[in-house]
């Protein structure tokens, strides 16, 4: 009975911060679909072969990016956690709301560009360059959520714009260099490519526990 609750909660609370986000829904499903295409043109462009994971990385670090920080600013204008704190939801499950909302978006990005890729010369995606992928904002998710949760909105930002607005120049320099010294990003045993998954989970639930000690403690 319990579980059944708890997803309805969930559902509402994610569908809350997608409706908080609504007025900039428009702009990132458009793109989310344009996005890997423009990239690919310009990676295309300067001899630069990825497999496509600089596309879908910073495709979705930047949808993930917009929404969560739209989010994040509406409820600490109008002190969501307080209302919401009010009605039946527990602080755990206000938590957890918001690492389920970035694996959605996750995941939309993920069938976008899949979906995108039958129609256009987009590389596809393989098991490895999405697992990495995964890791990579796990670990900047798994740190700025706590962050906010402890410092807010406003006092974090700025570490999170400025590896966002970074990431399109260091991560093909830092691919380009893996490549140079001929290592690849697509490995061959599939318990590499569990282990992607594994410590994904691991950090995830590492970091959703410490965001609920946070936000247990704290005086809304």
């Amino acid at each position: 009975m319990w579980g059944g609750m708890k997803m309805k909660m969930l559902f509402s609370l994610v569908k809350k911060d997608f409706i908080l986000a609504e007025k900039y829904l428009f702009i990132i499903i458009a793109f989310v679909i344009g996005g890997p295409i423009f990239l690919t043109i310009k990676l295309n462009e300067i001899g630069f072969t990825d497999g496509g994971f600089i596309s879908f990385f910073i495709t979705v670090l930047f949808a993930e990016y917009v929404l969560f920080g739209t989010v994040a600013m509406a409820e600490e204008k109008y002190k969501g956690g307080a209302l919401l704190s009010a009605m039946p939801y527990t602080r755990d499950v206000l938590v957890e709301a918001k690492y389920l909302f970035a694996l959605l978006v996750f995941l939309f990005c993920y069938i976008s560009y899949t979906i995108v890729a039958m129609f256009f010369p987009l590389s596809k995606l393989n098991i490895s360059t999405v697992g990495i992928s995964l890791l990579i904002l796990t670990i900047f998710w798994g740190i700025i959520i706590p962050l906010q949760y402890k410092f807010g909105y406003e006092k974090t930002k700025y570490i999170s714009w400025i590896f966002v607005f970074m990431s399109p120049f260091i991560f093909p320099r830092t691919i380009s260099l893996l490549y140079a010294n001929n290592i690849s990003f697509n490995f061959n045993s599939s318990w590499r490519n569990l282990l992607l998954y594994i410590l994904s989970l691991i950090i995830s639930y590492i970091s959703m526990s410490i965001s609920m000690k946070i936000y247990s403690q704290k005086d809304l």
